[in-house]
């Protein structure tokens, strides 16, 4: 079923034009948002023409309903030089209440806004840093720049002091030219770190996981690196790590199998730390200019866990709030925002109390892919009851040593799984992690997975006093469960943890749940539901596909659990 909207709300659709395509829409009640690789399989799809009537209205209805505005971001490609085509396919497609009205903002203002207004909140920081965002030809806010700045200069990062009810104040930008023989900024930074171990977009996680597993040093460790240049808000990369990212075939190891293991993860781990202390740096800076309480912080960089756990840790700020989608898909959800509140005068309702803001789950496509199921002689379909039962059976098969994946309700936005699109484990079986990244995932060994917690039990576990239910935080794990959760225990003892309660992740919570009460464990390991290079599933399809194309043994999809028939459980040696 699909929610219906008041009669005549305001309705808004943000639109992120650029790399990890994305479209929302947003009413004061609420909001939807879906990612463009969700529907093409393809990770990190760019927006595109003809994306809007071929891909996202047949799987969003309400964009079927009338809109009062339409918000869209660009970012530093040149897409937006087609922006006069965009404009005539949005007349073409979508119902508007009145005349058409678009507007356009500048990249690093639409994540602001998918982060400070549906953050908790009243005032705070606003720190937004990515590799490069809009032009400053194409910005729309104000920040100090004149008339002599250069038009083509990116932003790399940006800085602000938020309040409610009022329009944030841009305190501070750094530019960068776009010369990559000379690159500045963080995100620039961790973007060249990763593209000399890793290819494909998208891989910055596998450096800050394989991190943990070199040795840095405050001295510059192995290579003898600087710290990077941190001036007030600025950060500039010293040329000794650009001469060493140049020397590619040393640090190939997984890319061709040419270069050593220990000079790449050594790398990570030099790039990591110097990331960390610049990060810290600025974080500092910022807060000596604003002198507020509370950080949001945004941007590309900003899903780097360990970074994050010691900003919290570590910053003077008292609380960090980081949206799920941080990323350049959450910024379709600040356009949509920005044009509630700053454009239409609206007071947005929507506040980040969890990332299931894809369309509703239709009862017939978990229908459709029951039956497909049902006639799959190496399938078996049950349907124990309620949602208890349901719960409950899972729970049986993860203690056996299964791995169950969960599809379920509304999927994430952002890019990581948190308990609608899982993959769902035993964290303390000692073969799990591997079985799960060779078997399901197929990716490198060295891919930290992450712990589902009760959030109750989160303290007595794990380093953590407050709620963590976004997966963005590298936690320690408390010495003494090391070896009892070995499984989502990172080399370097730490954890990504996400903690569960019933308000918003009901079927996980009674999940874990019925597995403590069963196993005296309030812990379950937890990964994003896709196979090999691909994004989060997003249809019942998609998730069956993977159960059958991979070495899972179960899939929960609505309130049925379609499992493979005489499944071995993953081997405890």
């Amino acid at each position: 079923m699909r929610h219906e909207p008041p009669a005549a709300e305001p309705t808004v659709v943000g639109i992120n034009r650029t790399q990890d395509g994305s479209v929302a829409i947003a009413r004061p009640s609420g909001a939807y948002s879906l990612q463009k690789e969700r529907l093409t399989r393809r990770k990190h799809h760019w927006g595109r023409l003809g994306d809007l009537p071929k891909l996202y209205v047949p799987a969003m209805p309400d964009l079927r309903e009338p809109v009062d505005l339409v918000v869209e971001c660009f970012s530093s490609d040149d897409e937006i030089k087609r922006i006069d085509s965009y404009h005539d396919e949005l007349r073409e497609t979508l119902q508007f209440r009145a005349e058409p009205r678009i507007v356009t903002i500048s990249h690093h203002l639409s994540h602001l806004y998918s982060a400070f207004p549906p953050s908790p909140f009243d005032a705070a920081a606003g720190m937004i840093i990515d590799a490069q965002g809009s032009p400053v030809r194409d910005f729309t806010e104000t920040c100090g720049f004149g008339e002599e700045t250069p038009p083509d200069m990116l932003e790399v990062s940006s800085f602000y002091r938020c309040e409610r009810g009022r329009q944030p104040e841009c305190i501070a930008k750094q530019l960068w030219d776009g010369d990559w023989e000379h690159p500045a900024g963080l995100g620039c930074f961790y973007y060249l770190l990763t593209r000399v171990m890793f290819t494909g977009e998208g891989s910055e996680g596998k450096a800050m996981g394989l991190a943990p597993f070199g040795r840095a040093g405050a001295d510059g460790g192995r290579f003898g690196l600087p710290d990077l240049v941190v001036d007030g808000h600025r950060v500039l990369i010293p040329r000794e790590w650009l001469d060493l990212f140049a020397d590619k075939e040393r640090f190939s190891h997984f890319v061709d199998g040419s270069g050593s293991f220990e000079d790449a993860a050594d790398l990570a781990a030099e790039g990591q730390r110097a990331f960390e202390t610049a990060l810290l740096k600025v974080t500092a800076w910022l807060h000596e200019q604003t002198g507020t309480e509370n950080l949001v912080f945004a941007g590309g960089t900003a899903l780097n866990c360990s970074a994050n756990g010691r900003i919290l840790r570590e910053s003077a700020f008292s609380d960090v709030f980081i949206p799920p989608s941080a990323h350049d898909g959450g910024t379709a959800l600040g356009c949509a925002i920005y044009g509630l509140v700053e454009c239409l005068g609206e007071e947005s309702g929507f506040r980040w109390t969890n990332d299931f803001l894809g369309p509703e789950l239709e009862t017939d496509a978990v229908e459709a892919a029951v039956r497909t199921a049902a006639e799959d002689a190496g399938l078996v379909v049950e349907e124990p009851g309620d949602d208890a039962a349901l719960a409950a059976r899972a729970a049986e098969l993860l203690d056996a040593g299964h791995v169950v994946a969960v599809h379920r309700g509304r999927s994430e936005s952002g890019p990581r799984a948190l308990g609608n699109r899982s993959i769902i484990g035993d964290a303390r079986h000692p073969a799990m992690r591997d079985f799960i990244n060779f078997r399901v995932k197929g990716r490198e060994w060295f891919r930290p997975l992450a712990p589902l917690v009760l959030a109750d039990h989160a303290p007595r576990i794990f380093d953590v006093d407050r709620p963590a239910p976004f997966m963005q935080l590298a936690i320690d794990v408390r010495p003494e469960h090391w070896d009892a959760l070995p499984a989502i225990t990172h080399v370097d003892g730490t954890a990504r943890i996400q903690t569960v309660e019933p308000a918003n992740t009901p079927f996980l919570h009674a999940l874990l749940s019925a597995f403590e009460a069963r196993t005296g464990c309030p812990v379950l390991l937890n990964t994003s539901l896709n196979g090999k290079g691909d994004p989060l599933t997003e249809t019942p399809a998609d998730s069956l596909a993977c159960l059958t194309s991979t070495e899972m043994h179960a899939l929960v999809v609505g309130p049925y659990l379609v499992r493979k028939r005489d499944a071995a459980p993953v081997p405890r040696e």
